[in-house]
């Protein structure tokens, strides 16, 4: 793993238009590169470039493959995988022939497709009218007792049918339940058979639960039909598996070629390209494309120092099992070409912040338990929609269930009980005031905690922040920024000066020598801030007047001076939210401890206790990885994080980038 983004060059490439099929075969094969459009050739060089042109556009193939897709997603069965040998023999397309093959299936489909709507729509109408007959909304219903005077009865019912409700007509009196929206078709329907209202109290009185007990039962026996009507398609798709899998194979691979050729321009003999790979790679490409022309091309390669940091894509190297939080960063956003990888500080952060907030032992084994649980049946069921918890939660409770078992063991609870002594200090015991051996003893000392915690992660994202400033040579930004190195030194006065009033008991404020010259220094430099921008952007040739510059200076300082001391401030004193989720969820299992104790049934003890963890693991837990992640993007990110980056996507086998 680099401490840093992974290194990338730029390769453009010349080559014979003859060798164009092998150099595109064998760039997917390898799946390290990322295809960009010539732009830096001269204007009249450009101009006698043409864009690649193909028989079946790229649209086209993409729409055959997401059909083929939707199909085999239908009928249960997992893409193939896509393997190098098949670029060796890959056949034409045969785009009639693959049409007619998906016709034909989807034709057998549609009847199956056609009752399963008409199915769904009867199930959403019955299920209507069972909620809002267990809500009493009876206003919602429209509830009919009585007899027809002519016409047939089947003839009735089958017309009733067609508008959607509950119709009881093998006995008399009939029952007809609808909804009250429909009720003017039902009258009109009704009308023709000259139906007759019952004045039968009984009857009426009886209807609704008959209707209702009829409504449950068809409801059943619809999601019967429904899941027989399901597994006829499936076995219907299965059968044809393997025309499916191998269409899927062809288009998706041609797809792919025409992504990377629509890279390509072309003089009357030669293929040009360009794209981004990792610079670990860029000998092995070299080779590569020498290989399959038989060294008919010409390669130049250009360092990503020499063009724009925001024209260069960016790959955090990052092993797997920090995946679930690069994930995370990259919620946040792409962080700036050849700056920190912030994916292994984040994951020391948020897990040190999750153990702080949700420390216990027990409760972290059941988080562990759920990941494990979750993972296992989403690998089991591949194609399964994520659920409530989804998978990629499951993949990161996998890490805060033992952050949450380590600072259990730390502070000597397991399901809110003290069962084991505390490796550092128990914490249930303090926020309920006991006396305790050791140096925390109260509430006040937690919060000193995290407090100080806070401090470490604030400097450490100052300390990255300098780091990427000194890699992209902004000594400007690195010595005046308020998260430059004035900023650290005024953030370290104010940590001595915070840390002397605190040890005084909140009496007197500390006093050194060398205090008064370093906040001075510190602040002329602030100052000094405009005037220096000014000289550096007058060498530039962008010139301000003199009292631009003195405006700009003193406003600027003010705010720069306002924002540190506020900013800094506020960055630090918002870390004691740690400590007081840690002291909520030691309070909530002490309240629920003493429930238990109230009820003398032991049954009824253990029952409020399984409750009260169950609450405090759901609601407790999901505050702290909220309370974590906010931290780190907020008070840790926003020290040195520089987003905006764009993310690095090769083309190959494995890859979405042509979807």
């Amino acid at each position: 793993m680099s401490m840093f983004t992974r290194k990338m060059r730029m390769l453009t490439a010349v080559v014979m238009e003859s060798d164009k099929d092998n150099v595109v075969k064998a760039l997917l094969e390898k799946g390290v590169m990322e295809f960009v459009h010539i732009g830096s050739l001269p204007a009249d060089k450009m101009a006698r470039l043409s864009e690649h042109s193909s028989s079946v556009p790229k649209a086209v193939l993409t729409d055959m493959r997401i059909r083929v897709e939707t199909l085999l997603k239908e009928g249960g069965l997992q893409l193939p995988e896509l393997e190098s040998h098949v670029l060796e023999n890959l056949p034409s397309l045969d785009m009639e022939t693959y049409r007619r093959t998906l016709d034909r299936l989807s034709l057998s489909l549609q009847s199956i497709r056609d009752r399963q709507k008409v199915i769904n729509q009867d199930i959403n109408a019955l299920e209507e009218i069972i909620r809002y007959s267990a809500e009493k909304k009876d206003d919602y219903l429209d509830l009919r007792v009585g007899v027809t005077t002519h016409g047939s009865a089947d003839d009735l019912l089958q017309r009733l049918e067609q508008i959607g409700g509950v119709f009881l007509f093998s006995s008399k009196p009939f029952i007809s339940l609808t909804l009250r929206r429909d009720s003017s078709r039902v009258t009109e329907v009704m009308d023709k058979f000259g139906w007759t209202e019952s004045t039968d109290s009984e009857a009426q009185k009886n209807a609704v639960a008959e209707a209702i007990g009829e409504a449950k039962a068809k409801t059943e026996s619809y999601r019967l039909e429904l899941q027989k009507l399901s597994e006829d398609a499936k076995e219907r798709i299965r059968k044809v598996a393997d025309d499916l899998f191998r269409i899927w194979t062809n288009v998706r691979v041609h797809e792919l070629c025409e992504h990377v050729e629509s890279y390509f321009s072309y003089t009357r003999n030669t293929t040009l390209f360009s794209g981004w790979v990792p610079s670990e790679y860029s000998d092995d490409i070299s080779a590569l494309i020498s290989k399959v022309t038989s060294g008919r091309c010409i390669i130049e390669w250009t360092d990503a120092d020499e063009m724009p940091r925001e024209e260069v894509p960016v790959e955090m190297t990052s092993p797997k099992i920090l995946k679930p939080f690069e994930r995370m960063v990259n919620n946040y956003s792409t962080p700036e070409y050849g700056s920190i990888n912030p994916t292994p500080f984040t994951a020391v952060a948020y897990l040190c912040m999750f153990a702080l907030m949700f420390a216990d032992l027990g409760q972290g084994f059941i988080l562990l338990l759920v990941g494990l649980v979750g993972t296992w049946l989403y690998k089991k069921h591949p194609e399964k929609k994520d659920g409530i918890i989804s998978r990629y939660l499951c993949s990161l409770l996998m890490y805060l269930g033992p952050a949450s078992m380590i600072g259990g063991l730390l502070f000597g609870s397991c399901f809110g009980f003290e069962l084991l002594p505390a490796l550092w200090f128990p914490f249930d015991a303090v926020v309920e005031g006991e006396a305790v051996p050791g140096l925390v003893q109260d509430i006040y000392d937690i919060l000193g905690i995290t407090i100080k915690f806070g401090i470490v992660i604030i400097y450490l994202g100052l300390v990255l922040n300098w780091i990427n400033l000194v890699r992209k040579k902004r000594f400007f930004e690195l010595v005046f920024d308020k998260n430059g190195l004035v900023g650290g030194a005024l953030f370290s006065l104010g940590i001595w000066f915070a840390w002397g009033f605190v040890a005084s008991g909140y009496r007197t404020f500390p006093s050194a020598p060398f205090f008064q010259p370093a906040l001075i220094f510190c602040l002329v430099l602030l100052f000094l801030k405009g005037p220096v921008g000014a000289v550096i952007k007058a060498r530039k040739g962008e010139k301000e007047s003199i009292g631009s510059i003195v405006i700009d200076t003193v406003m600027d300082f003010l705010v720069q001076v306002l924002e540190i001391f506020s900013g800094f401030l506020s960055n630090t004193l918002s870390f004691m939210r740690v400590a007081g989720l840690g002291i909520a969820h030691a309070s909530l299992m002490a309240a629920f401890y003493d429930m238990a104790g109230m009820p003398d049934n032991i049954i009824a003890q253990i029952l409020i206790m399984i409750l009260g963890n169950a609450l405090v693991i759901v609601l407790e837990g999901l505050s702290a990885g909220i309370q974590s992640l906010r931290l780190n993007y907020y008070e840790f990110f926003t020290k040195y994080f520089t987003g905006h980056g764009i993310a690095f996507e090769p083309v190959g086998f494995k890859s979405s980038s042509a979807d």
